[in-house]
C-alpha cells in the first residue's frame, strides 16, 4: 500500500513540474477558497466548540439529553453538541468535534463511528445560498436540497443505532443512584459543575489553548482544500475525469441517468464544489443535475474526507464506517431530492424561468458565519427544551401513578 501511495506522489510531483501554471493556478484557486469562505465559516465554530467542551457544557448536554439521543440514535447524550455543530457549520466540524469527544472519553469507539456517520453533513448556508442561489440561480431549489441532504443524514442516524450492537466498552461510569431521583436539570447542572472544577489553568489560558487549537485544525483543512485543487486540474488535464466519467457512465447511464452530468461525478468524487458546480452547469434536465448535485454534496467528496481521517487521527476511531455512510448518504440523499422535487415540481418549475444572477461563491463569509452560529444556538435551545420536556413528561407521568396508587 505505501508503494502505491509513493507511487501516486511521484506522479503528482511529475505533474506539478510538467504543468506548473496548472499547478500554480488550482493552488490560487484552492488557497481563496479556504481563505474566503472556509477560514471564517469555521474559525468560530472551532473555537466555540473546543470552549463549550472545555467548560463542562458538553457535559451538561450529556446528561440532560442522553434519554433523546440514546432511543433515537444509540449515542449518549454528549452527542447532541456534535449534531447541534455538524448540521449548523458543515464539514469537517462533525468529524472534529467527535475526535473531541472521543479524546474526553465521553463516548466509545463505535458510538463516535455512529456519531461521524451522520454528522458530518454540508453547511446549510453553502446550499442554500452557494448552491442554490449561485450555481443553479434558483433560490426555490434551496429548500428542496438542504431537505433532502438533512433527511438523508437523519435516516442514516436512525439505520446506524443499530451498527456495533455488541459494543461492550464502557461509555461511561454507572449512575449513581443517590441522583436518579433528582430532576434531570439540577443533575446536568451538578454534571457541568464538577467537571469545572477539575479545569486546571485560568480561562485566559483555556481561551488560548482552544484558538490554537482551531487555527492548527483549519491550517491542516486549508492544506488538504489547496492539494486537492491542484490535484483535480492535473487529473483533469490527463484525462483521468474523463475516463472516470466513462466508467461511471457504465453502471449509471443505462439506470436513466444523463450522460451530460458524469464529469461532474468524476469530479466531484474528489472536490465537493466543483464537481457541485459543474453538476449546476451541466446541459441536462433540472432533475439529473439536482440528483448529481446531491449526491456529490452527500458523498464530500475525497478532500473532505481526507480532512475527517486528519483529524480523526489521534483516536481510535475507523474511517470504513465513516466512509460507507458517505456512499449510503449520496444514495439516500440523492432519492429524497428526487422526491422533493417532484412535488415541489410546479412552483420550482415556474421560478426556474426566472433565474437571477449572484456569484458561485460569496466574496466573503463572515455575515454567512454569524447567521450559523445564531442557527446552532437555535439549534441548541430547541434540544435542551425537548430534554426538559421529555422529563417534565416523565415526572407527570410518575405524579400520576403515586395519585392512582
Amino acid at each position: 500500500m505505501r508503494l502505491f501511495w509513493t507511487a501516486g506522489i511521484l506522479f503528482f510531483v511529475l505533474g506539478m513540474i510538467l504543468q506548473p501554471r496548472l499547478a500554480y493556478e488550482g493552488a490560487v484557486f484552492g488557497l481563496q477558497i479556504w481563505w474566503n469562505i472556509v477560514f471564517p465559516s469555521l474559525l468560530p465554530f472551532f473555537i466555540a466548540s473546543e470552549l463549550l467542551m472545555n467548560f463542562g457544557f458538553v457535559h451538561f448536554l450529556g446528561v440532560l439529553l442522553e434519554p433523546v439521543m440514546r432511543p433515537l440514535f444509540n449515542v449518549p447524550g454528549a452527542g447532541s453538541l456534535v449534531m447541534a455543530i455538524g448540521y449548523t457549520s458543515g464539514y469537517p466540524t462533525g468529524a472534529l468535534a467527535t475526535a473531541r469527544l472521543r479524546t474526553l472519553r465521553l463516548c466509545t469507539r463505535v458510538e463516535a463511528e455512529r456519531l461521524m456517520a451522520f454528522t458530518s453533513n454540508s453547511s446549510p448556508l453553502f446550499m442554500l445560498v452557494a448552491v442554490a442561489v449561485g450555481m443553479f440561480h434558483n433560490p426555490s431549489l434551496g429548500p428542496i436540497i438542504a431537505g433532502g441532504h438533512y433527511l438523508a443524514s437523519l435516516t442514516l442516524g436512525l439505520a446506524m443505532r443499530f451498527y456495533g450492537r455488541g459494543d461492550r466498552e464502557a461509555a461511561a461510569s454507572p449512575p449513581d443512584p443517590a441522583r436518579e431521583g433528582t430532576f434531570i436539570l439540577k443533575r446536568a447542572w451538578q454534571e457541568m459543575v464538577r467537571r469545572q472544577e477539575q479545569i486546571k489553568g485560568s480561562a485566559g489560558q483555556i481561551m488560548g489553548e482552544a484558538v490554537k487549537n482551531s487555527l492548527q485544525n483549519l491550517f491542516n483543512i486549508g492544506g488538504f482544500i489547496i492539494l486537492f485543487a491542484v490535484l483535480i486540474r492535473l487529473l483533469t488535464r490527463a484525462g483521468f475525469i474523463d475516463l472516470l466519467a466513462a466508467l461511471l457512465g457504465k453502471v449509471l447511464v443505462p439506470a436513466g441517468l444523463n450522460p451530460a452530468v458524469l464529469p461532474a461525478l468524476a469530479s466531484g468524487i474528489f472536490e465537493m464544489t466543483t464537481g457541485t458546480k459543474l453538476a449546476s452547469e451541466a446541459p441536462a434536465p433540472l432533475a439529473h443535475r439536482l440528483a448529481a448535485a446531491a449526491a456529490i454534496l452527500a458523498w464530500s467528496g475525497l478532500s473532505v474526507q481526507a480532512q475527517a481521517a486528519s483529524v480523526i487521527a489521534g483516536t481510535d476511531i475507523r474511517m470504513a464506517p465513516f466512509l460507507l455512510a458517505r456512499a449510503a448518504h449520496a444514495v439516500l440523499a440523492t432519492l429524497y431530492t428526487l422526491a422533493f422535487l417532484r412535488l415541489a415540481a410546479p412552483v420550482l418549475f415556474q421560478a426556474a424561468q426566472a433565474p437571477i444572477p449572484s456569484p458561485a461563491l460569496p466574496a466573503v463569509a463572515w455575515p454567512a458565519c454569524l447567521a450559523s452560529l445564531l442557527a446552532l444556538a437555535t439549534v441548541l435551545l430547541a434540544m435542551i427544551a425537548l430534554g426538559l420536556v421529555r422529563e417534565i413528561i416523565c415526572l407527570l407521568t410518575r405524579a400520576i401513578r403515586l395519585i392512582r396508587i
